[in-house]
């Protein structure tokens, strides 16, 4: 996919003088242009350009809200109350904000749902796959420390109880705790440490984003096929076949995201949160934001000693080791066919998977109490079984459906008569013969 020469050639005498010194148009131009990509890619191919937009998005509105924001225990709250009422357009930006994060996860979301499904972890994009891992990770922990801000009741009993967990860890727990919190408890410390970096880690996701856009163009995209690309008529341009796409997908997703902004703005928060922090009152059930949820369940699953794992200790593991599977998946799958296509019984654990995923995250708004506590426990087993056994036993035992010799031939079957796209009836003729 990345091989060829430049096709790019200035215009004029300036561009051929830049060019010459720093060929950034021509970067551009091949990386965004003229930059082949399968010819079959689909809707779920548009989330990494809605993830560029909403990264920038999200830091924009941040660095606006920093200019106004106090990091000081007894006036965040305050400021944030400023913000809405007092700064020019402040309501919006605040609401872009944090619905954004919102918005933020549900596509990135997708977006590893879409790479299980189609095997785009694969050799050879392990590593591409990792680096999104990571972007992940930092996700994570940049909205769980935005979240601390506002300094409302949520905000601050959910950063007492989720740091609170880190004391289960022997001999460092402690120690990571306070280097957190910035002394034994939460307070003004603690909000000065999680405003800096989250102030800090959108820079270094856009670093790793940087790293895994550069790792995509040198491997190439994945297809819904699983299949790579073998000659010229297998792909097309990116500009203007798959930007019109994106583009499209694109602002379909932002019109779900204004609506939400501008319609619903407090629907995906926690009403608790509008009331100042207490340390000396405990909302009658924490939770963390919907997004952090399928890991709390987990968390909150394991309520038995397990040797001489304590049960605290076992929750902490299963949170880590939750996050860990994600990371392990291109080793642990051990099937030879990358798309789920083409693999009945890998799409049926597959949709059964995203199901329990759900309910994890329906589990982690519920109390820990009764028959959830069960429920949540049989959804962490299934978590863990879909990595460590359907993954790879099902690698082994499953016979996959006929894969097409090429991505031209499977655009062409599933578009009879030359009625599909343009480019692949264009093709039509060079694969008949």
């Amino acid at each position: 996919m990345s091989e060829g020469h430049s096709t790019y050639t200035p215009k004029t005498g300036l561009g051929r003088w830049f060019d010459a010194r720093m060929p950034l148009p021509r970067l551009v131009y091949d990386s965004f242009v003229a930059y082949p990509v399968p010819r079959n890619l689909n809707y779920a191919w548009t989330f990494g350009g809605i993830l560029s937009i909403m990264l920038v998005a999200q830091m924009v509105t941040g660095i606006v809200l920093a200019m106004h924001y106090t990091s000081d225990a007894n006036l965040a709250f305050g400021s944030v109350e400023k913000i809405m009422r007092d700064v020019n357009s402040g309501w919006l930006l605040r609401y872009m904000h944090a619905n954004g994060a919102s918005f933020f996860f549900i596509a990135v979301y997708i977006h590893i749902f879409r790479g299980l499904y189609y095997g785009s972890y694969k050799a050879p994009r392990e590593l591409l796959w990792i680096l999104g891992c990571i972007i992940y990770l930092l996700m994570m922990a940049t909205g769980f420390m935005g979240y601390v801000l506002p300094w409302g009741q949520m905000s601050f009993w959910g950063a007492t109880v989720i740091t609170g967990f880190f004391t289960a860890i022997p001999l460092v727990g402690d120690w990571i705790q306070q280097l957190l919190l910035g002394g034994f408890a939460v307070d003004n410390p603690t909000l000065n440490r999680f405003f800096a970096l989250h102030y800090l880690l959108p820079f270094m996701i856009a670093g790793v984003v940087v790293l895994h856009i550069w790792a995509l163009h040198v491997v190439g995209q994945s297809n819904p096929t699983g299949i790579e690309v073998k000659s010229k008529t297998d792909t097309v341009a990116f500009t203007p076949y798959a930007t019109i796409k994106d583009a499209f997908g694109m602002i379909v997703f932002l019109f779900f995201f204004a609506y939400f902004v501008f319609y619903l703005p407090n629907y995906l928060g926690h009403p608790d949160n509008y009331t100042v922090a207490n340390p000396l009152k405990t909302p009658a059930h924490i939770v963390p934001e919907w997004y952090f949820l399928p890991f709390y369940a987990i968390l909150r699953a394991i309520t038995f000693n397990i040797g001489p794992i304590n049960s605290k200790l076992g929750g902490v593991l299963c949170l880590f080791g939750a996050i860990i599977m994600l990371f392990l998946v291109p080793w642990l799958d051990t099937s030879k066919v990358r798309s789920a296509v083409y693999r009945p019984w890998y799409k049926l654990f597959f949709w059964l998977f995203v199901a329990d995923a759900v309910l994890l995250g329906w589990l982690g708004s519920q109390p820990a109490e009764g028959s959830y506590v069960f429920m949540a426990q049989m959804a962490t087993l299934f978590y863990f079984f879909f990595f460590l056994v359907a993954l790879p036993v099902l690698g082994l035992i499953e016979t996959p459906r006929r894969l097409p010799n090429s991505i031209t031939e499977a655009v062409l079957e599933k578009n009879k008569g030359g009625s599909g796209h343009p480019a692949a009836a264009a093709a039509a003729p060079q694969t008949k013969g």
